[in-house]
């Protein structure tokens, strides 16, 4: 690449041809609003063990999930910090808070019709039977755990209703099947007092942490609850809930927090709040493409993530903030072998990063236990080594009680006192979301928060790796839960490749454990070979060097590729081949485990552009309303898969290299908003008839940019503006465009006229 100095006969002409970025309030506005998602017939799986296919609302901390005939709306509200904390298999799980009848009687056989705004995070519910239509708004406000709902009517006439506020109900939304099914014990509370509705439920006894949580309810100006309905008249429940976590006494907090709410100057701050927090949201990134199918999923996934992941202790589990029935499936926890880092893939390149931020607390609170199993099952003391299931504040949801006896025969699959599966790579699953978040922000303050848990998991290796024959060999570790005993299984290469790199980087960042970081560049440099083998006449991935050779299903077999990010665009050709090969005997696109690992890998190894299109329209067909897969009883792991597709095809940062348009079809316009790559660059950039325009890119870190020129051939100007003036121009030449950046300074780049 080759800078070249600019004269002041044509500096002029340039600079005039550079522009300050545009408001993007009303872009925002007009993509994402085009956006409801529309349900048709109430919802039926609910109440449920697993994933639900009913509306969603949540603010990041507490979460509602509608239900119900017309005539009685059912609202199931649960928390993020609402859990009975106990170590142990069945004994720790995310627990359901209560839930908010309303009935209205006089609509039984109505039609239904619920709609959820995208934009402003607003639930709209139109109920029509003959001459009459009630209507509903709900929201939960952005910046505090209250709900609002408004109940309208239009039509003649009047229409009578009631609300309750119920706690959870044995058999329904508590299952106690004896003896697979805990019957645990529990303090609750229901009462009210001056107009407002209260339940408590607390695991107090028997419990390594004890938890309560609290939830108000006032119906404004009715103090029993009850309402009668007529045109023009609306009537306002205001609910609000509180924890133990968050407050001395939640149950006086949630009573307060109503009583300021639920009044007219309250209730205008609510939605001015709301409003404005969505607003921003959506303003950080967003995307417009010529697909309304994908688009719409693409920020349905990003409302889900919003709505289920803002409380930086307390990250949702498995089935997000939407809990309905107690003792979830698998717990409900943080799965480690995948499920739990699935749902924030997406998160950086969407520069989310206040929802992929609780991501690593629960693992910070686990490095003890951590410590515990790395020297009692291997010996190393100063490692870590992680069971499958883990919740918050250091519980271990998956630890062996002699009720494991009934569902595990394997006692392979349990190691001391906790669940393994075989496998050693749980640990360093995790290190891909601390990858991901530091490499796309480089924030000190993040990297010394984590290095503490990357670095035990880089010493765990170090001291596990058998040296062999000139290469580092992983010995006695499971590729797919219980295989047990496999050599060099091809994910824990690849996770390891990645541990290593990011141990370096963030060491020398902080200028920590200089010493060690030799020792982890060997290994990264020097780790066994991915392993291989024929299938159909083809060379593919083998699963293992010496074990199981291979599974169709699960994605195991590319997740070296991605989220292990060990092959890309600049991987040896030879390498790459191999990986199509592989993807195409897969075909895992909707896959029960990998589909939000498949997707990126297919675009990371270059894959036919308008094939991934085509099933990606598949795989956003194959779902329920809200966005959950059918037919798949996970919950939030599957909301990472469009956004982050949509986000490598459109712009990619793979090894430290920006790529615009990498691997979508050039044929169809398309533009985007500050996706956030490695390197800390926020790129903003269109595509029309086939050329680039409008690419500006903010470096947040002031780290060195490597673009790939997406005018090939042409002579590229870079303005350079800072605090909105610009401040330099040049222009650059070649293939790659190696640019010196500055902090907090954005680029502005086109292709001079007549160049």
């Amino acid at each position: 690449m080759k800078r070249v100095s600019l004269f002041i006969g044509i500096l002029m002409p340039l600079l005039l041809s550079c522009k300050a970025p545009a408001d993007v309030s009303e872009q925002a506005k007009a993509i994402i609003s085009k956006h409801v998602v529309r349900y048709t017939q109430p919802p039926r799986r609910i109440p449920t063990k697993f994933s639900v296919d009913a509306p969603l609302l949540g603010n990041g901390f507490t979460g509602i999930t509608l239900s119900g005939q017309p005539e009685c709306q059912v609202l199931h509200v649960a928390r993020n910090d609402f859990w009975r904390l106990k170590h142990g298999h069945n004994e720790s799980y995310p627990a359901v808070l209560g839930k908010i009848e309303i009935s209205i009687p006089g609509l039984q056989g109505a039609s239904y019709l619920v709609e959820q705004r995208l934009y402003d995070a607003v639930t709209a519910a139109r109920f029509g039977k003959a001459d009459v239509t009630v209507t509903y708004r709900t929201y939960v406000a952005a910046h505090t755990d209250v709900a609002v709902i408004e109940i309208g009517m239009e039509g003649k006439g009047s229409l009578t209703g009631s609300v309750r506020l119920l706690l959870p109900e044995a058999g329904k939304e508590i299952v106690e099947n004896l003896p697979l099914d805990r019957a645990v014990p529990e303090k609750r509370e229901q009462s009210a007092a001056d107009g407002i509705h209260y339940i408590t439920r607390a695991f107090e006894d028997s419990v390594d942490i004890p938890t309560k949580a609290a939830l108000a309810l006032q119906t404004v100006d009715s103090p029993d609850g009850s309402f009668t309905l007529e045109a023009g008249k609306t009537v306002r429940i205001v609910c609000a809930a509180s924890s133990n976590f968050k407050s001395d006494d939640c149950r006086e907090a949630a009573i307060r927090n109503v009583r300021e709410a639920a009044t007219p100057q309250g209730l205008r701050e609510l939605e001015k709040h709301h409003g404005e927090w969505w607003k921003d949201y959506w303003e950080k990134s967003f995307v417009s493409i010529p697909d309304s199918a994908i688009e719409g999923q693409y920020y349905l996934s990003l409302y889900g993530t919003a709505s289920a992941s803002r409380d930086t202790v307390f990250p949702p589990g498995l089935f997000g903030t939407w809990i309905t029935q107690e003792q979830p499936a698998w717990a409900g926890d943080y799965h480690l072998n995948y499920n739990y880092q699935a749902p924030f893939y997406a998160l950086y390149s969407a520069n989310r990063i206040e929802q992929a931020e609780p991501f690593y607390t629960p693992l910070l609170d686990f490095i003890p236990r951590g410590k515990y199993y790395s020297e009692k099952l291997t010996g190393i003391p100063d490692g870590i080594l992680y069971p499958v299931g883990i919740g918050p504040l250091g519980i271990e949801t998956t630890r062996w009680t002699p009720l494991m006896e009934l569902y595990y025969l394997n006692w392979r699959n349990i190691e001391g006192d906790g669940m393994f599966w075989g496998q050693k790579t749980n640990v360093s699953y995790a290190v891909v979301n601390l990858s991901m978040h530091f490499y796309h922000t480089w924030d000190r303050e993040f990297a010394r928060k984590v290095y503490p848990f990357v670095r035990a998991a880089a010493v765990f290796w170090e001291k596990y790796l058998i040296y062999e024959d000139g290469r580092y060999v992983d010995h006695n570790d499971a590729i797919h839960e219980g295989s047990i005993k496999d050599k060099n299984p091809i994910l824990g290469l690849g996770l390891i490749r990645q541990t290593m790199r990011t141990a370096i980087d963030m060491s020398e960042l902080l200028g920590e454990d200089a010493g060690s970081r030799e020792k982890w560049r060997h290994i990264k440099d020097h780790i066994s070979a991915f392993p291989q083998c024929e299938r159909n006449g083809k060379t593919i991935f083998r699963l293992t060097e010496e074990g199981l050779e291979w599974v169709g299903g699960n994605t195991l077999a590319i997740q070296h590729v991605y989220p292990a990010e060990q092959i890309g665009p600049d991987s040896d050709p030879g390498l790459l081949e191999v990986a199509m090969n592989t993807m195409q005997e897969m075909q895992c696109w909707i896959d029960g485990n990998g589909s939000n690992s498949f997707f990126p890998a297919a675009v990371r190894i270059g894959y036919n552009p308008d094939t991934i299109m085509y099933h990606l329209r598949r795989y956003v067909a194959h779902t329920f309303p809200n966005g959950f897969q059918l037919d798949n009883p996970h919950g939030i792991e599957n909301l990472s898969t469009v956004p982050n597709t949509i986000n490598e095809m459109l712009c990619m940062g793979y090894g430290d290299v920006v790529r615009l348009f990498p691997v979508w079809p050039r044929e169809k316009d398309a533009s985007f908003h500050q996706i956030r790559t490695e390197g800390a660059f926020l790129v903003s950039a269109g595509l029309k008839g086939g050329s680039v325009t409008n690419l500006s890119i903010y470096s947040e870190q002031g780290r060195p940019l490597r673009l790939l020129n997406p005018w090939k051939g042409r002579r590229v100007s870079v303005c350079e503006w800072t605090d909105g003036k610009q401040t330099a121009q040049n222009e650059y030449t070649g293939e790659r465009i190696d640019l010196p950046t500055k902090k907090n300074v954005r680029y502005e780049f086109s292709v001079p006229e007549n160049k």
